[in-house]
């Protein structure tokens, strides 16, 4: 009797810490996952630049919130033409670890060197949000983030990430 219910107490212990693993722990990437690519190089007309971290506590000038979303000269951004899974409503916690992954992405290639920001057919979205596709040296970092399996082209609706 005192065997099993030691058992059971280490099984339980184990499978709470995977659990927690998995929520909050090592990034999660499914086997056939695309590799970070190369962060482009900036060209001359990249002029915009900023060191950035995570968004934490209530100042945000230059911060990233999450994969789509980030916070430059104290505006908030929207990155056009993509949606990233959420990390702060997650539906699942594959969901949950992609957007963790999305937002470090994001945040290593806005700190990668200059980059340009262009608007799109809107100026803001419905949140009050500046709407602007974030490129350097041409290259979309929107699409960077797609071509690593981080973010998926908005179609109007949020896609399903379970």
């Amino acid at each position: 009797m005192r065997t099993t219910g030691y058992i059971i107490l280490v099984l339980s212990v184990f499978l709470i810490g995977f659990g927690v693993t998995l929520r909050h722990g090592a990034p999660f990437v499914e086997d056939g996952g695309a590799q970070p690519l190369a962060a482009p190089a900036a060209s001359a007309s990249d002029t915009l630049s900023g060191h950035f971290t995570n968004c934490d506590g209530p100042q945000r000038v230059n911060c990233v919130v999450d994969g789509d979303t980030f916070w430059f000269a104290g505006d908030k951004i929207r990155i056009l033409d993509i949606n990233t899974p959420e990390t702060s409503s997650p539906q699942c916690d594959r969901e949950y670890a992609l957007g963790v992954q999305a937002t470090e992405r994001l945040t290593e290639l806005l700190n990668a060197g200059p980059f340009s920001m262009e608007s799109g057919p809107e100026d803001t979205d419905r949140y009050g949000r500046l709407l602007r596709r974030v490129t350097r040296g041409g290259r979309n970092l929107g699409e960077v983030l797609i071509d690593e399996g981080l973010a998926e082209r908005w179609r109007g609706y949020k896609g399903n990430w379970c």
